[in-house]
């Protein structure tokens, strides 16, 4: 194998690397953004656990975050919280940041 070879593979390996952490940090994102929502819809364990899976399962329904904004912010909205979307997103940025340096830290 050449250098060219060599480099090659590595990149392709820090490519995959970096994909797998960011997926690892979406899941977290979305994990904690249901506990956070169901703490704001009044939810009881284990019931907190449940929302906080069907939204990571959410996230598998379109590529992007909409699927998973679109889930919160409607269950917020049809258990009477008065949250903005503004104001979800923020939250979702907020945690995807947090889940980020989780994941690179290995926590």
């Amino acid at each position: 194998m050449t250098t060219f070879d060599d480099r090659e593979q590595g990149f392709e390996r820090k490519f995959a690397l970096d994909q797998e952490q960011e997926f690892k940090a979406h899941a977290r994102r979305n994990r904690a953004l249901g506990e956070w929502a169901a703490g704001l819809m009044g939810l009881q364990a284990p019931h907190i656990d449940e929302y906080a899976k069907a939204v990571v399962k959410s996230d598998f329904e379109l590529p992007g975050d909409e699927d998973v904004l679109r889930k919160v912010f409607e269950d917020l909205k049809g258990a009477g919280v008065a949250v903005s979307e503004g104001e979800v997103r923020m939250k979702m940025a907020e945690l995807l940041a947090q889940a980020r340096e989780g994941v690179r830290s290995g926590n």
